[in-house]
């Protein structure tokens, strides 16, 4: 009975750090965006503010912490930077889609407009590298998930105009844009923590899975969604043509043009795809957990199986 006392008193310590690296994770984003150009300054902390799922962050987080680190200070800043490239990228997005809403928000885009959008984002992506510089090494893993998601944006962007949108193309490009950073994030997360390479192997691969899964679901509620639920403006990708192959440009204030695809997006809609597309991603994320089986039981464990879940069982 002891025992398991004890064992319930080490997980809500764990708990207890989860929650208190999360809080560090917020004050060094905020603290890295406080720039002396007002506008950089507003708009970073306007989108900052927020909120968002935090998935990545709390995916380093809990891979430190299952790993055996217990400095939350120490960890958060690199935490930070993962979610302010992630934020980076959405800004961008956002003037790429002619986004309006942003996590329940108006987009920087919408207030700003395009220019000092753009520059926000890219203030964005430089405080990354001011946050990871005491770092050293670890700036290569996400300075090469930061060169991935470019790459996955400029794939996708090219077989839309290509009208090559195929689910082989569509499976390279998810894999660069989203999965690559949440492996990077997870592998951080466990050299910080000084895993064994085993668990920084397991790590990686269980952030790479979760990633695919999270971007798969992205697409499905796309589809499905609404912006009320979404907090972003719905059916972006969709109508651009990156929604699971189906195939669309569209001028910048004109009407969309017709659509090459009809067919295969209301066989999307309308058959069997989506399903099959919420399976997959259920596989990825129950392959995922299976390779947690070399960290100890945990907090952080049970927070990485929870965010796994996450990744799909969501509505926005």
């Amino acid at each position: 009975m002891t025992e398991l006392a004890d064992a319930a008193a080490v997980k809500q310590d764990d708990q207890h750090l989860i929650d208190a690296g999360l809080q560090a994770v917020e004050r060094a984003m905020f603290n890295a965006v406080n720039s002396e150009v007002d506008i950089l300054r507003d708009a970073s902390r306007h989108i900052l503010s927020a909120g968002g799922k935090r998935i990545r962050p709390r995916l380093l987080m809990a891979a430190y912490l299952a790993t055996g680190g217990t400095d939350i200070e120490y960890a958060a800043p690199p935490a930070a930077a993962v979610e302010l490239m992630h934020t980076a990228s959405v800004v961008h997005d956002d003037i790429n889609d002619h986004g309006v809403l942003r996590r329940g928000r108006p987009s920087v885009n919408a207030i700003w407009g395009r220019t000092f959008a753009l520059l926000t984002g890219d203030f964005l992506f430089t405080a990354v590298y001011q946050v990871m510089s005491p770092y050293k090494d670890l700036n290569m893993l996400l300075s090469r998930a930061a060169t991935a998601l470019v790459e996955g944006e400029t794939l996708q962007a090219a077989a839309v105009k290509n009208n090559n949108f195929t689910r082989e193309v569509y499976a390279r490009i998810i894999a660069l844009k989203t999965a690559a950073l949440f492996e990077s994030a997870a592998e951080i997360g466990a050299k910080l923590g000084h895993a064994t390479r085993e668990q920084v192997t397991a790590l990686s691969q269980f952030g790479h899975n979760i990633g695919l899964a999270f971007q798969i679901m992205d697409d499905i509620l796309d589809i499905v969604g609404d912006e009320a639920r979404l907090g972003k403006t719905a059916g972006i990708d969709l109508e651009q043509g990156r929604g699971f192959g189906a195939v669309k440009e569209a001028a910048a204030g004109a009407a969309p043009a017709a659509d090459p695809m009809e067919s295969l997006k209301r066989r999307i809609m309308s058959g069997n795809y989506l399903r099959e597309a919420e399976q997959q991603a259920e596989a990825l994320v129950q392959m995922a957990i299976s390779l947690l089986d070399v960290l100890p039981d945990s907090a952080a464990r049970e927070e990485l199986i929870t965010l796994a879940w996450l990744t799909i069982r969501r509505d926005y």
